[in-house]
């Protein structure tokens, strides 16, 4: 049951799955620290073959799906609270600093025991909280593609757990956080995944361990668009007209700013920071040039 205020409540606890203070200044921070590089990956996006064009749903100026187009309405979600984050909104509620990206100690994103970090209880009802949104789809989603890593394959099939065993779930490594240096963003083995998860599909995961994974360096934003981009490039080419994605903060930014072209006024939606839990409709418009 939920609340007036947006508590979950049991007979035995109360958990709320709004944003607090910490989350919010947290994610203002990083969503800034996650632009540096923006602007050139969107400009060499533009010399791509596929253009990808993103409008709200309502938009008045979105395509709408038909044989004669390659529109496609996509569910993005990012992933629910995971503890990774609820440790991060712990260390600056109590005045810890760290410099992004860095190896230091007091980077709670690198501590070991967070390594693929799962949702915390916030997060799964986060997640669970979706599900009614998804029911109330007057197209359901044929397909779901889920990030392997572990938060985001817990919100995915919690938030489209109503549509198993119908519809494929399929984890795909090109959906995942943009990584290096933080553990939280280090898949486990494929192998393990699969014991966990035996609801997805992870055929399309190529590699047992994690091969994408540095822990000296972070990702460079070329990097994660280049990934973003053969993922819609996978996308294009699928028959599915109605489809949901599990991911990431940091991905979706980048998916939104520097992959895709957004106008207004739907850029002043699609650009911003996808909070933990939360999920955006959007129609995707796949262009070829010539």
């Amino acid at each position: 049951q939920q609340n007036a205020k947006g508590k979950m409540t049991t007979a035995a606890a109360a958990v709320t799955t709004d944003h607090n203070e910490e989350t919010i200044a947290l994610a203002k921070k990083e969503s800034v620290e996650h632009m540096d590089g923006m602007k050139e990956l969107y400009d060499l996006m533009r010399s791509k073959s596929l253009i990808v064009r993103a409008y709200a749903l309502d938009d008045p100026n979105a395509p709408n799906p038909s044989p004669d187009n390659n529109v496609k309405i996509v569910h993005f979600v990012r992933h629910g609270q995971g503890f990774h984050n609820l440790m991060a909104d712990i260390a600056r509620k109590e005045g810890q600093k760290w410099e992004q990206f860095s190896l230091q100690p007091e980077n709670p994103y690198v501590m070991p025991e967070i390594t693929d970090a799962p949702l915390t209880e916030k997060g799964r009802q986060q997640a669970l909280m979706l599900r009614a949104t998804v029911c109330e789809l007057h197209d359901q989603p044929e397909l779901i593609v889920l990030s392997p890593n572990c938060r985001a394959l817990q919100t995915g099939v919690l938030a489209f757990g109503e549509l198993l065993p119908t519809v494929p779930f399929l984890a795909h490594e090109m959906v995942r956080e943009e990584t290096d240096v933080h553990v939280c963003d280090k898949r486990r083995s494929r192998s393990n995944q699969e014991k966990e998860f035996p609801m997805v599909d992870f055929s399309l995961i190529e590699q047992d361990e994690d091969a994408i994974f540095n822990p000296n360096r972070r990702e460079a934003k070329t990097e994660v668009g280049n990934r973003i981009y053969q993922f819609m490039e996978w996308l294009s080419e699928r028959s599915e007209k109605h489809v949901g994605v599990a991911s990431h903060s940091g991905w979706l930014l980048t998916l939104f700013n520097g992959v895709c072209e957004t106008k207004q006024p739907s850029s002043e939606i699609l650009t911003r920071w996808f909070q933990t839990g939360e999920m955006r409709s959007v129609k995707l418009q796949f262009v070829r040039q010539v």
